[in-house]
């Protein structure tokens, strides 16, 4: 049990030294005097469960548990550009989140005029 702890704490410890700056800006590259950095968001967590003795019948064998999880996320955001000119920003523009919620509104606009046709033709129709 002992070993299996401590090896997930050097593998916590191995991945905070690699989540460092270098994980969200990328290698610079040069070109035709233009030098472009890629930016990206990056996050990780870690979840950790464990047990120990069982019941209060005697067993056969002592209890013990485990458990442990975790994750890692990363997403571009942009582009710095460092030109003669000056240095520029260019964000990353994710098309399906601007698609769904287009989507969403259309629905949400949908079901506001349906339910207000309803409620205006029910009216007459008792009347």
């Amino acid at each position: 049990m002992g070993d299996n702890i401590q090896r997930l704490f050097e593998t916590v410890e191995d991945l905070r030294r690699k989540a460092n700056v270098n994980a969200a800006f990328g290698r610079p590259v040069t070109a035709e005097g233009r030098t472009v950095i890629p930016v990206a968001e990056v996050a990780y967590g870690f979840g950790l469960g464990f047990g120990s003795g069982g019941g209060e019948e005697p067993a056969e064998e002592e209890a013990e548990g485990g458990g442990g999880g975790g994750g890692v996320r990363a997403r571009p955001l942009g582009v710095v550009e460092i030109t003669p000119e000056g240095v520029r920003v260019e964000p990353v523009v994710d098309e399906q989140r601007i698609a769904l919620a287009g989507v969403l509104l259309t629905a949400w606009i949908v079901f506001w005029i349906a339910r207000t046709l309803a409620h205006i033709f029910g009216r007459e129709a008792k009347a």
